[in-house]
Order: structure tokens, then C-alpha cells, then sequence
């Protein structure tokens, strides 16, 4: 596994001990600074991992990708680079690289196949980012041309669950509504602000059943086309606003500000051939939804 500490990392990390794989190497408490090539060298030459997850790289929502471009784009590149390098070189089995659905383009047609990537520009507000992940793509099918490395890519939905990134300044967009909501409550505002219209329609998928897709790839994918993992269902921000309030309880009133930027106006993966696989999500969104503030909860409990 290589970004275990990340939402999903951690989540294929449970999912593989929940099917009795017993020598999972790279847990969250063990993992190397991969964006420097020693320690990655150094890992993969001790550990000799057959398959890998590379889940790792930084990633924020609009606000950080607004403040920190650069940040995100260098951590992203480093990380892809040293990993897929030292696959190669230390004999690794397979590898699956997890791109980002924002590496589409900003008006591709809907639902997002993976042939329009690349035939348009990308969204302005996540730009670098998504350049870095499409590099990601680039670099596996460079070492599996190059090299005959059983490398492959899937690009997910948006994702989310527990042990998401709940700050403040930088997280994704429902771990950020559950925050603001939960707060609210708690402090009795009458109101909470955010971010857009709340028009822009996004497709989620719980980061459980992203982890189940993960290991269905590993196993029956090797294409050097990147495949779509999404659920097939979009929602607005506004819609899944209101669920989130729904959950949490709180009772104000939920005011969108069209002076901030929405993001892309839609965002749906055709995940026709995963589904074609024998993968579909199995958890409907207000149960991930409820399951993932629950989570949230019990990090206040434990502060």
C-alpha cells in the first residue's frame, strides 16, 4: 500500500483484512516518505511487495487547491514518480495507480468516459492538481510500454468516509459541510455559508465500496486505459447539503454564496465497464453519509 494514511488508503488497507489478506506491508503507523526516492527505494527493497495500491499523493478541495496549487502538484508528481519507479525496479507484480475524476475536462461530455480525457481544458480552480494525476496515468502506461509493467489506473468519483479530512480551510466538500453543520448545531447559529450555488452536480462514492472496487481491479483489469470507478449517480451540492443537515440535525438555514467559485458543473463517471466487471456500489448515500458523521463524532468525543 502506498499512501495507507489517506481516506483511501486506509479504507483498501481494512477492506483487504477484512478478506484475510495477512501480509499486508505499509500500514498508516509504517509508511516512508514517498516523495523522496531513498526511503521509497529502500521500502520496496526491504518489504518486496508483490501488489500495490498507490493511493498517496495530497488532495484538497477548492480552497486548496486555491492556496496551495503548487504544493499539491509537486507532492503528487513525487510521489507517482518514486512509486511507480520502484515498482518497476524492485519486480512488483501489478500496481494500480487512483487518478481523480477533476482530470477531466472542465466541459467533457456526460457522463465522463475516459476517451475525453485530455481533448479540453481542465477546471481552473483544480488545474495543477489535475495535471499531476494525469501525469500519474501518463507514467503507467510509459513503464508498461517501456518496461512490460503490469501497471493500471482507475479514476474514482468523488470520495469520501471515515477518516476523511475534516479541516477547516482544506478538506472536500461533504467532510467540510458535516464540519460546518455539526458546528452550527452545536454553537446555535442561525445560518451556515457556503461556498457556490450548490447547483453543480457531483457524483459520490463511500470510500468502503471504492476500497471493494479497488481489489476487483487488482484482480480482472489489465488494460493500459484507465477505468472509471463511480456509482452511476449524480447528486447536486445543494441535495446532498440538505441530507447532510438532515443527519446532523441542524435546523438553520443553509445559505450558498454564488460570489465563490463551484467548481466544475458537473461531474459523472460512465463506469460501465467496471460495472461490466461484477463491481457495483452496495451503500446507499445517506447510510455512508450517516456512517461517515458518525465517525466525525466519535473524533470530537476522543479530542
Amino acid at each position: 500500500m502506498a499512501g495507507a494514511q489517506t481516506l483511501i488508503g486506509a479504507a483498501i488497507v481494512r477492506e483487504l483484512d477484512r478478506r484475510g489478506y495477512c501480509n499486508v506491508v505499509n500500514r498508516p503507523d509504517g509508511e516512508p516518505d514517498l516523495t523522496c526516492p531513498f526511503e521509497t527505494e529502500e521500502y520496496f527493497s526491504r518489504t518486496a511487495p508483490e501488489y500495490v495500491f498507490l493511493a498517496g499523493g495530497r488532495s484538497g478541495g477548492i480552497r486548496a487547491n486555491e492556496k496551495h496549487p503548487a504544493d499539491l502538484m509537486r507532492h503528487n508528481l513525487l510521489v507517482e514518480c518514486h512509486v511507480v519507479h520502484a515498482a518497476m525496479r524492485f519486480g512488483v507484480r501489478k500496481l494500480l495507480y487512483l487518478a481523480s475524476s477533476c482530470s477531466y475536462p472542465r466541459h467533457c461530455p456526460q457522463p465522463m468516459r475516459v476517451e475525453s480525457l485530455m481533448t479540453g481544458p481542465l477546471e481552473p480552480t483544480n488545474e495543477p492538481y489535475a495535471l499531476a494525476k494525469l501525469a500519474g496515468i501518463a507514467l503507467c502506461q510509459a513503464y508498461r510500454r517501456q518496461y512490460g509493467a503490469d501497471f493500471i489506473s482507475g479514476i474514482p468519483a468523488n470520495i469520501f468516509g471515515p477518516g476523511d479530512d475534516f479541516d477547516p480551510e482544506d478538506s472536500h466538500v461533504i467532510p467540510a459541510l458535516i464540519r460546518k453543520m455539526h458546528a452550527a448545531k452545536i454553537d446555535g447559529l442561525p445560518s451556515v455559508d457556503l461556498w457556490g450555488t450548490g447547483t453543480p452536480r457531483r457524483e459520490f462514492l463511500f470510500s468502503e465500496d471504492l476500497a471493494e472496487a479497488c481489489i476487483v481491479l487488482m484482480g480482472a483489469y489489465d488494460r493500459p486505459a484507465p477505468i472509471n470507478i463511480g456509482g452511476g449517480t449524480d447528486v447536486s451540492i445543494r441535495q446532498v447539503a440538505e441530507e447532510i443537515r438532515s443527519i446532523v440535525g441542524y435546523e438553520g438555514e443553509l445559505r450558498f454564496d454564488p460570489a465563490k467559485p463551484d467548481g466544475m458543473p458537473l461531474k459523472g463517471l460512465d463506469a460501465t465497464e467496471l460495472v461490466s466487471l461484477g463491481w457495483r456500489p452496495k451503500t446507499p448515500l445517506r447510510d455512508a453519509l450517516a456512517a461517515t458523521y458518525e465517525w466525525y463524532l466519535g473524533t470530537m468525543r476522543n479530542v
